[in-house]
């Protein structure tokens, strides 16, 4: 595999370690989790409710089964006088939810139709209306006309029938028994709201035990899901505060000052000792470079003012005298450079580990800083072209910034040809400022774009002699190549990033994005 597709590779795999890591990856699992489970749960139990309602509804029809067993010997020896008291003779076998009715064909009827059967009795005492309904839901079902044909066969039923005080009945047996007198058929019934209480009869969502549950069920995943989404805003309120914190929004800039989760009091803590190690740390290292450099400078000047007396004592015939003292002011115009090098670099990782973060009216401060180059691009006969957007701001220290500008531009000067343009732009760009500094120069070798940040990478010539320094431009001011290195950690430090791209026409743009 090549590199490229390893380091694709590698980028799945930490995205995908990534969304497993992930906060709200877990708070989508969980809301899947709670919405999966109760729909399988949900088939299952309603698969069994299904079964119980099932064996309520055999129960029910063996029991209008043996009722008619029972009255099997009654109807056999029933006459035409004693039709009108089996309704007093089928009272034992009705209760509060079963109710039973008798329909006779008599023998003499005639056809092959359901419309020969009549209602004799029942127990309870039903009004006429709702058994002429029962009668019709009984020839609809088509039950009437084939106990009309045989006079045989039980019918286990599950028919639906509205009471005329209200609720339902289920019809669950019609039972035909065949006597002298013609064809019975014995009909049972049950209050469906003797078994809705069971479940039989209604949709499996509707019972009270299932709605019950769904309900400690909801109460159960709002909760869960109210902690995720507590830890989720308490994190990200603590990030914010770090954000805050960092800005210098905060008003006492103290982690455990402002937590207000007991459990993250530690981690607070913990994050407030960092930052003031770091303060310290930045502190340090610029009290350190000032100290440094003070301490250098001192011995320095001393030898630089030495050596006037001796430039006057020595004769100018003297050549190799000449030549010590030429040497010795090299070496320290050169030590100077590095002593100044050495506390840009000791400041540049000062910023790094404490970046200042307040507002600066960039567009302001740029316009400053090009005014004071005007003397430099007239003497190098480049002229500079601004374009400078009014009201630029961004969040970062004016200091900061201005090393930026200035090591940008610097580098800009140094490599523009005389009688040419640096053009200086500055626009709001998508929610950045975008800074664009473009010379005339003959830009940068395209293997070499990403090496020019890099620290101690130069492009101009040495110069030549045993005092000169690392680099040396036709400016004849020493370069050690770190000052792109500073541009970009500075960029870098305040959340922005720093592009440098060849120009079609010639010369090299750099480009600046800050966060406005």
């Amino acid at each position: 595999m090549s590199g490229g597709g390893k380091g694709w590779g590698r980028g799945r795999l930490r995205a995908g370690r990534w969304l497993l890591r992930s906060l709200a990856t877990r708070l989508i699992i969980v809301l899947l989790v709670f919405l999966t489970v109760p729909l399988l749960v949900y088939e299952q139990f309603r698969g069994a409710d299904l079964e119980k309602q099932a064996l309520l509804l055999r129960s029910a029809q063996q029991q209008g089964q043996l009722i008619a067993r029972a009255l099997e010997p009654l109807l056999a020896g029933v006459d035409s006088k004693s039709l009108m008291k089996l309704g007093e003779r089928l009272q034992p076998y009705a209760d509060a939810d079963t109710s039973v009715r008798l329909l006779l064909r008599p023998g003499n009827a005639g056809g092959r139709t359901g419309e020969g059967f009549f209602y004799v009795a029942s127990a309870p005492a039903v009004p006429t209306a709702a058994l002429d309904l029962e009668r019709e839901r009984l020839m609809e079902q088509g039950l009437l006309l084939r106990l009309a044909v045989s006079c045989a066969g039980d019918q286990p039923l599950a028919i639906p029938v509205p009471r005329e005080s209200g609720g339902i009945d289920l019809l669950t047996s019609i039972t035909p028994i065949k006597t002298a007198m013609g064809c019975w058929a014995v009909v049972t019934s049950h209050t469906a709201a003797a078994y809705y209480n069971a479940g039989a009869g209604r949709p499996y969502w509707r019972t009270p035990e299932v709605q019950a549950a769904s309900l400690i069920y909801v109460a159960m995943a709002a909760l869960v899901l109210l902690l995720l989404l507590e830890l989720w805003r308490n994190l990200r309120r603590f990030g914010e505060l770090a954000r805050d914190i960092v800005l210098h929004r905060s008003p006492s800039g103290s982690f455990a000052a402002q937590n207000s989760v007991p459990e993250l009091a530690p981690v607070a803590e913990d994050f407030d000792r960092l930052v003031a190690t770091l303060h310290n740390s930045a502190a340090n290292l610029r009290r350190a470079a000032e100290d440094n450099a003070h301490a250098f400078k001192t011995p320095i000047a001393v030898i630089r003012q030495s050596l006037e007396p001796l430039k006057r004592l020595i004769p100018p015939e003297d050549a190799r005298g000449r030549r010590a003292l030429d040497m010795i002011e090299g070496s320290v115009e050169r030590l100077d450079g590095l002593v100044s090098f050495a506390r840009r670099m000791d400041e540049t990782q000062a910023d790094l580990l404490e970046p200042p973060r307040q507002r600066v009216d960039l567009s302001a401060l740029l316009d400053r800083v090009l005014q004071g180059y005007r003397g430099l691009l007239e003497e190098r006969a480049v002229d500079l072209a601004g374009r400078i957007e009014a009201g630029v701001v961004v969040r970062a220290g004016e200091d900061l910034l201005e090393t930026i500008i200035e090591n940008v531009v610097d580098n800009a000067i140094s490599f523009s040809p005389s009688g040419s343009v640096l053009r200086v732009t500055l626009r709001r760009d998508q929610g950045e400022a975008l800074l664009s500094v473009d010379d005339e120069g003959p830009g940068v070798d395209q293997a070499s774009l990403d090496k020019i940040f890099e620290r101690y990478f130069s492009q101009r010539q040495p110069a030549l002699g045993p005092a000169a320094p690392a680099a040396g431009g036709d400016d004849g001011m020493p370069h050690y190549g770190i000052g792109l290195w500073i541009v970009r950690r500075n960029v870098e430090a305040v959340g922005g990033r720093v592009e440098a791209v060849n120009r079609p026409a010639g010369g090299l743009s750099m480009r600046i994005h800050l966060p406005a």
